[in-house]
């Protein structure tokens, strides 16, 4: 049976989870909601009972009896660990997000499962392609009504037998700053691309594009600094310039994963299908006026329009292989969304999942995202692997939870920094189109970089 304490709220969660920070497979899905109008629900949670680590064709199932490997689909694997999605028991308040199930990340080359791509790009950084851990138990933050919960599924035997204790651990009467050490970067930034370099990528985006090979191609610059101390610190600064409603931080064996995104990938409730897909950008100014004219110069955008719906139009297809028929539809087209550094163009297409399909066949139908691949999109992931020194890894994967419940919610893993060992990596691009600028889209990536570089000890880059 699942069980359910209310404990005490705090508005900003990152108090709570520094309790957390010691235990293993420790993650926050972070709504930005701390002093401000942002997202909803935090979730925190650690010590999943299994946990599954992909590694091109093989993915370890780590659990308390051992270790197994597989060559199957890592998704199937995935779907088969959690079971069959099961209605949500009484006891747990359906409006919660969720009650225990799988929290982790696809990263970008886990498409080569799903496509056949080539491989040029350098695999340097060595992250896993998945790392999903499944837990029994969760804190939800809920800042609309100022209410917290730990959730227990009843999955795992341990975690009724240790329930006062984590009742304990996580509802202080004072949620205490926790000492930590300092974070530090020991090196310059270094960069994938210069000036020079981006402009001959570019071109041969443009040359793609005029010879009829793709519509649109997303390239990306990857910037990387040497660092020292934990990962945490970072992540507390990135939330601070950058708060997104699909934030993350993941500490994990092998790396850690600070994400402050604005877009989300899929969210299934119910049945309901969701995907927001972000094309077009634009800075914020500090003057009112001029903060509203770059607004309105981004909804009025003809480019930026033409490059938001061709992204639309692809997510249509892909919901359409798992979604009943007829019931993919823009639910809202060329909104203008604004955040701490950037506004952006969103849209929102909704679908319905066919009784027979999982939620994970979803992620399998659209991974990876349109919005940072380009169209067509197998085409543009062979472009992208060419020009694009090295691999993406977590970046422009997906990070979220699929309850056991079945619903699911995933964002697109931009603005995301990954710390392996001692170097902190970022990443930022943009859509490449037939009548891009290369100095514009080249801007646009320092632009959507803001926050990552200051944490990267880079205020400004050229």
């Amino acid at each position: 049976m699942p069980r359910i304490t209310e404990i005490e709220y705090h508005e900003d969660s990152s108090r709570r989870f520094a309790a957390l920070l010691d235990s293993p497979w420790h993650v926050f899905l972070d709504s930005g909601r701390f002093g401000g109008e942002i997202g909803r629900f935090d979730i925190l949670a650690a010590e999943p009972y299994a946990t599954l680590t992909t590694r091109g064709d093989e993915t370890e199932i780590r659990t308390r009896r051992g270790v197994e490997r597989s060559q199957d689909d890592p998704l199937a694997l995935l779907a088969r660990l959690l079971g069959a999605p099961s209605p949500r028991p009484v006891e747990l308040p359906r409006h919660l997000p969720f009650a225990g199930g799988a929290i982790g990340y696809f990263a970008y080359d886990l498409g080569r499962r799903f496509e056949r791509l080539p491989v040029i790009a350098r695999d340097d950084v060595g992250v896993p392609d998945a790392a999903i851990g499944l837990y029994d138990w969760a804190v939800i933050v809920d800042h609309a009504e100022r209410r917290a919960w730990l959730v227990g599924a009843g999955r795992d035997e341990r975690t009724f037998y240790e329930w006062d204790r984590l009742v304990e651990r996580l509802s202080p009467a004072e949620a205490p700053e926790r000492a930590i050490g300092g974070f530090a970067v020991t090196s310059s930034v270094r960069s994938s691309f210069d000036a020079e370099s981006y402009r001959a990528a570019f071109e041969r985006v443009k040359a793609h594009i005029r010879a009829g090979d793709c519509y649109q191609v997303n390239l990306t610059r990857r910037f990387d600094a040497d660092v020292t101390g934990p990962s945490w610190p970072a992540y507390l600064q990135l939330r601070r310039l950058s708060p997104a409603p699909f934030s993350a931080y993941l500490g994990l064996p092998e790396l850690d994963v600070l994400s402050s995104s604005p877009e989300r990938f899929l969210k299934v409730t119910g049945r309901r299908v969701e995907t927001k897909p972000i094309k077009g950008t634009r800075p914020r100014s500090a003057d009112p006026e001029r903060d509203a004219a770059l607004a309105a110069e981004l909804r009025a955008s003809a480019k930026d329009r033409a490059e938001n719906v061709m992204i639309v139009d692809l997510l249509r297809n892909d919901l359409g292989r798992v979604c009943e028929a007829g019931s993919v539809a823009v639910e809202k087209l060329f909104d203008v969304e604004s955040f701490a550094n950037v506004h952006h163009l969103v849209s929102t297409v909704v679908g319905r999942l066919r009784a027979d399909r999982h939620p994970l066949d979803l992620v399998r139908a659209a991974f990876p995202g349109g919005s940072i691949t380009g169209a067509p999109k197998v085409r543009a992931m062979e472009i992208i692997e060419a020009l694009e020194p090295e691999r993406r890894g977590v970046y422009c994967g997906c990070i979220g939870y699929v309850g056991f419940d079945g619903d699911m919610d995933l964002n697109i893993a931009i603005r995301t920094l990954v710390r392996r060992a001692d170097r902190l990596f970022a990443w930022a691009g943009g859509g490449v189109v037939w009548d891009s600028v290369a100095e514009a889209e080249y801007q646009e990536g320092l632009d959507k970089a803001t926050a990552l570089l200051a944490v990267l000890g880079a205020p400004s880059f050229t």
